[in-house]
């Protein structure tokens, strides 16, 4: 009979690596259910691809988005003019290309300054609460009030038609939701023990929210963000529908949309093209955006 008092020895367990159960990341599994989502997937794609396009197209073009031909005029689309010209002889496709330039450009620099007031505005308002957050909740009611589209079309009339001020102007107006959504999601975390151990660390309060609360809800201020690129690019297009936006030669998408509405009965390729690769543009910035918000939900399950 063994004796009790000898321990038991206990034989080593040897499991190959391929075995082994690998952990993954939140960010890990939000790409995985990303990747199997075939509409975000082709959303991705595609501004990727028109991205590339409006960047190198009109750089590797024998035309000009300003070169006028009034010999030409409006002509249809054909071999050397792809997309055919407008009524000056301009060729359609680099002004196309031309014109994603600035809008996606503003998309993406005005979705960046809504981006950057919206975070920290509604992380600070999140945090400290009470009174503090009373006051600047009821600042952002108080814009909400006010009619967006006639405060921008003021500040594009008493500072002048320049397209840095067409991106300010508008993500001026773009960062209220943006820290609604912020506030919420901090007033959501800062009672978690994560925050009350940084608090008991005696991290001081600038740290706490921008390297503690701010990571920490950055799913949805990206699923967010997607979603207001398109809500500014059709900010911008009406901008220019009513004459406000970019000034000529140059275009953006919205011009040309509007350039095209005025004489399509007789031009149809004027509107057509433009509308739809805008068209195209809106669909898969809203699909990437829904994508985005089914992979970065935490309660979904995992594969």
């Amino acid at each position: 009979m063994a004796d009790s008092s000898t321990p038991l020895s206990v034989p080593a367990v040897h499991l190959r690596p391929e075995q082994l159960e690998h952990g993954s990341s939140l960010w890990h599994d939000a790409w995985h259910r990303l990747a199997k989502n075939k509409l975000a997937v082709f959303g991705g794609i595609t501004l990727v691809i028109l991205t590339i396009a409006c960047v190198l197209g009109p750089l590797i073009s024998t035309y000009s988005y300003e070169d006028q031909n009034l010999n030409l005029g409006a002509s249809p689309p054909s071999l050397s003019h792809w997309l055919g010209t407008d009524t000056l002889g301009r060729d359609l496709l680099v002004r196309l290309l031309v014109g994603g330039r600035i809008s996606i450009g503003v998309g993406l620099c005005a979705t960046l300054v809504a981006l950057t007031i919206g975070v920290v505005y509604g992380a600070v308002s999140g945090f400290f609460g009470g009174k503090t957050d009373a006051l600047m909740m009821r600042i952002v009611d108080i814009m909400y009030a006010l009619p967006f589209t006639i405060f921008v079309i003021l500040l594009m009339v008493f500072f002048g038609r320049n397209i840095v001020l067409l991106f300010v102007a508008i993500g001026a107006v773009e960062w209220l939701t943006m820290a609604r959504i912020v506030r919420g999601q901090i007033m959501s975390i800062k009672k978690m023990e994560f925050i009350e151990a940084a608090h008991s660390l005696g991290l001081g309060r600038r740290r706490i929210i921008f390297r503690h609360m701010i990571p920490n809800v950055l799913g949805p201020i990206i699923v967010y963000t997607t979603l207001t690129i398109p809500a500014v690019m059709l900010l911008e297009a009406f901008l220019s529908f009513l004459g406000l936006g970019v000034q000529p030669p140059l275009s953006s998408w919205g011009v040309l949309i509007k350039d095209g509405a005025e004489k399509m009965e007789e031009f149809w390729w004027l509107l057509v093209f433009p509308g739809s690769i805008f068209s195209l543009t809106l669909f898969s910035l809203n699909f990437l955006g829904d994508g985005l918000r089914d992979a970065l939900d935490v309660r979904s399950s995992k594969d």
